[in-house]
């Protein structure tokens, strides 16, 4: 038996990058996981690649989380084809380099369309899912933006702002109304990611200076290794946290 047989689970953004890396993962340890993403050749393509190492272990739809009914229509869909809903991976993101100064409203809104009310939207529709699954796990993909100052990433760091301070709210209102559903948020910092590989660039650096720093660059799979385990029983007793992975850049 798998960390996580028998549950079922949809990872938003889960084409490419830290959401892909969870995918796999999931689907190692015996989960049921409906990959989400706007991709659509890359997330069919990663369902295939699953269902070949796992048969019947992956689906993928096609989904935007700025729109409400195609949240509705995900969640229905891993109810329809698996049977429920237990896990939610909130990993659908963009990061574009403006400041509080450059940034024009239009920018801010989109950033934070895709992560702060995608984030919203998946949450408010998968708790009645869940309770209906009897509990689960969310887990909202935050950022070391979210505690750190960062100019150039002013709406991607507002935005995961957004998603630390949701996570607690909705992790007290699940607890105090009994739901048996957690809810906690992930910060990773810097990981060797095509989307961290391209704000790198837009700063006019190389992926090489993560190696001049104390920190360096962590693996997909090391954030992978704990959306496991937030989705498994294993941390039945965590809840509203925040774990940060980053090799302790956030606490210098």
């Amino acid at each position: 038996m798998g960390r996580v047989s028998g549950k079922v689970a949809i990872v938003t953004g889960g084409a490419s990058g830290l959401g892909r890396a969870d995918c796999i993962a999931l689907a190692r340890e015996g989960a049921k996981v409906l990959i989400t993403d706007v991709n659509e050749a890359a997330g069919a393509a990663l369902a295939t690649e699953l269902n070949a190492r796992h048969p019947g272990s992956a689906h993928f739809v096609k989904h935007d989380v700025r729109d409400e009914q195609q949240w509705i229509d995900a969640i229905a869909e891993a109810k329809r084809r698996f049977g429920g809903l237990h896990v939610l991976v909130n990993n659908a993101g963009v990061v574009r380099i403006v400041t509080p100064e450059s940034c024009t409203l239009e920018e801010f809104r989109f950033q934070n369309a895709v992560m702060s009310e995608g984030v919203f939207l998946g949450c408010k529709h998968a708790i009645p899912a869940m309770k209906d699954s009897g509990g689960g796990s969310i887990v909202n993909m935050s950022s070391t933006a979210s505690h750190l100052g960062y100019p150039v990433y002013f709406a991607y760091s507002a935005a995961k702002g957004a998603v630390r301070a949701m996570t607690k709210a909705i992790a007290v209102h699940c607890q105090q109304n009994k739901y048996n559903i957690r809810c906690n948020s992930l910060h990773p910092g810097a990981i060797e990611t095509a989307m961290v590989e391209n704000s790198t660039k837009d700063l006019g650096l190389t992926m090489d200076v993560w190696s001049q720093t104390p920190w360096g660059l962590g693996k997909p799979e090391d954030v992978a290794n704990t959306v496991l385990f937030l989705a498994s029983d294993e941390s039945r007793f965590i809840n509203g946290a925040e774990i940060v992975v980053d090799n302790a850049v956030t606490i210098q």
